[in-house]
């Protein structure tokens, strides 16, 4: 019986929110309302980024997670999320690239040539991200969370990103401009290439699905 009261006495009463949350509404209603002077697409990114992350904390939405989950705890989640995602992605990307080809106008986007430095970046990236234990959006979220190796991750993520764009010039001559140039639509047209893009998309989605039923059993 005492050691029962010693357990209660020593769990920490639960704080009320509520106040805090209310606070923070207030406090980002006031700053979108002081940036409008600065121009109406900044209010705007404001209330974005903030839907965001919220969406972001709420969902525990991360890139690296979705790769690394299946193979630590078999769990497939956020692998299907990030396969949804992508797909909504294809569909709004897709339509203002065909409406471009159709006006006659450049293609939007980054349309780089592929080669070996994708490869060697993306695995050098890779292991980066499960080191620091999140990609770039997910790092930004722990942040605000207040987890200090993701303090330290964001430090060397921007002095990365600034040491990468001081020689890109170096990257893009030497390795960028020689990779294999293919641009899906113009090599079999723009309706058979949303025929592939979505097929692998599905494949990739019923393959976690099942990875993931099969880790569950």
């Amino acid at each position: 019986m005492e050691s029962t009261k010693n357990v209660s006495r020593k769990r920490k009463k639960r704080v009320n929110q509520i106040p805090f949350g209310v606070a923070l509404l207030v406090g980002v209603i006031i700053i979108g309302y002081l940036i409008k002077d600065l121009g109406p697409k900044h209010p705007m990114t404001w209330m974005f980024g903030i839907l965001l992350g919220f969406t972001l904390r709420n969902s525990r939405f991360c890139f690296t997670a979705s790769l690394r989950d299946p193979i630590l705890t078999g769990g497939t989640n956020l692998s299907k999320a990030v396969i949804v995602a992508i797909t909504v992605a294809t569909i709004g990307f897709s339509a203002i690239q065909y409406g471009a080809f159709l006006k006659g106008d450049p293609i939007p986007g980054n349309i780089n040539p592929a080669g070996i430095h994708i490869a060697v970046g993306a695995f050098m990236f890779g292991i980066g991200m499960v080191i620091a234990g999140g990609c770039a959006s997910g790092t930004i979220m722990r942040v605000g969370e207040g987890f200090v190796m993701q303090w330290l991750s964001l430090v060397f993520f921007i002095l990365g990103s600034l040491w990468g764009a001081k020689d890109y010039g170096f990257w893009k001559s030497n390795f960028m401009d020689k990779g294999l140039e293919l641009f899906l639509p113009d090599a079999i047209g723009w309706f058979p290439s949303l025929i592939v893009q979505f097929g692998l998309l599905l494949g990739l989605f019923i393959l976690a699905d099942w990875f993931g039923n099969r880790s569950k059993n």
